[in-house]
């Protein structure tokens, strides 16, 4: 059964309205190419909390180029490693027995 913004897993109800939209969308493609539902939930939760890391809405990414700002002018910058561009995740099905 496909889900919606308004009907969705009990385990996406505390994700914010953005990623649990996010979430839903990556969970209905998981399950049209034929993943279960369980999976299907978990894969779309975590991805949509790393869409949403790397796609900040603009408030939030005004917020974060101040905060960089001013972590610069205090000589410590708050950008690591981490936060550079990252290749992108395959998911590779995984038979549970």
């Amino acid at each position: 059964m496909p889900w919606t913004k308004h009907d969705y897993p009990p385990s996406m109800k505390n994700l914010e309205p953005r990623v649990r939209e996010k979430a839903v969308d990556i969970a209905n493609a998981l399950l049209r190419d034929g993943y279960e539902e369980r999976r299907s939930i978990v894969i779309a939760t975590s991805q949509a909390e790393e869409w949403d890391d790397n796609h900040p809405t603009e408030r939030d990414g005004k917020q974060k180029k101040h905060e960089q700002q001013h972590s610069s002018r205090n000589g410590k910058n708050k950008l690591s490693a981490s936060s550079q561009p990252q290749e992108p995740i395959h998911v590779v099905p995984h038979e549970y027995g």
